[in-house]
């Protein structure tokens, strides 16, 4: 998405060989305009997939999956803190945050996913996959089906994307970043 190239560009900053920085219109500070663009890119892929809820983990997956509404589905927030009123009624499972170096456990409460759900995921960042695959888990766990995954920013270089490839998911990642350095970003070469 060339938009979200440019905007990664001009405002985000690469930190080191690993850490991309946008918090300034993805993940502290929203820039509504460019997440309804995003909102609708993904719902343009994934339009034909019978999609019946959109799920994201929280909380910068927030604002692109709830601009996905032209798919006209319920969005599902999965949790990364434990809630006292779930009472036992959930699935959960471990994951490991790459970006910030700890762990949790990603909930999902049982009343908001069926066996006939098919589940398009979205999440801001794939970088080595952890956070996909512990949605997935969960998903899975339920009896329901991926759809697909939606990424708003690939790092490329990291294991994540072949991962989730090798598992066999359609995933649409709207910006490919092959490297990073401090002051440098680079984009996948799309053919």
């Amino acid at each position: 998405m060339k938009e979200l190239q440019e905007k990664i560009l001009k405002e985000g900053t690469a930190l080191n060989e690993t850490v991309l920085k946008v918090d300034g219109f993805l993940n502290h500070q929203v820039d509504p305009l460019l997440m309804q663009k995003i909102g609708e890119e993904f719902a343009n892929y994934f339009e034909d997939r019978g999609i019946t809820k959109v799920f994201t983990i929280e909380s910068s997956g927030i604002a692109p999956a709830v601009m996905a509404i032209k798919l006209d589905v319920p969005m599902v927030i999965l949790k990364k803190q434990q809630s006292k009123i779930l009472n036992g009624e959930v699935y959960q499972t471990k994951v490991t945050s790459f970006t910030k170096g700890t762990s949790y456990e990603l909930t999902l409460s049982k009343k908001y996913i069926d066996k006939d759900d098919k589940i398009l995921l979205i999440d801001d960042f794939l970088a080595n996959g952890e956070a996909a695959q512990g949605g997935i888990r969960l998903i899975e766990e339920a009896g329901a089906t991926v759809s697909g995954i939606g990424i708003v920013i690939e790092k490329s270089f990291q294991p994540g994307r072949k991962k989730l490839d090798d598992r066999g998911f359609d995933v649409y990642s709207l910006a490919r970043i092959s490297r990073l350095a401090e002051g440098v970003i680079e984009f996948v070469e799309e053919a």
